[in-house]
């Protein structure tokens, strides 16, 4: 399953085994994977870690939602200095859940957080004026 704001393209894979498709869009933005190991989540510190690593938020992260959607943010302002992964200014970083059903079923708080956070932060921004930057993509 995709959720995306406003992703029209073919989407390069999170795995060798997955390809997402969208029908194609002559002003099609790019987007970036990011694979995140569902099975690695198991409480709340193990989702902060695992965030932390794969996008590379900074030190001072308070590993805390209203934390991870300051840094889910600023995904295509590097100056900030709140990821050490970013885009460029309309362009959206996917965020590949691989083995989503045992996390889900594992941790249905933290996967309900997920989305949610995921979804605000897109709303955040465009109620800011800014284009939406991230998509989820759930895989088992």
């Amino acid at each position: 399953m995709l959720i995306a704001a406003g992703v029209n393209t073919q989407l390069p894979c999170c795995t060798e085994e997955l390809c997402c498709t969208i029908d194609p869009s002559p002003n099609e933005t790019m987007p970036r994977n990011i694979l995140i190991e569902g099975k690695r989540i198991s409480d709340w510190n193990s989702f902060h870690d695992t965030f932390a690593e794969a996008l590379g938020f900074p030190s001072f992260y308070g590993r805390n939602m209203d934390a991870w959607i300051d840094c889910m943010t600023d995904l295509d302002d590097p100056e900030a200095g709140m990821t050490s992964t970013h885009i460029t200014r309309g362009d959206v970083i996917v965020l590949c859940i691989s083995a989503v059903g045992a996390f889900k079923k594992r941790c249905p708080e933290i996967y309900d957080a997920l989305v949610e956070c995921s979804a605000f932060v897109n709303h955040r921004r465009i109620e800011m004026g800014d284009p939406a930057v991230l998509a989820l993509s759930f895989y088992d």
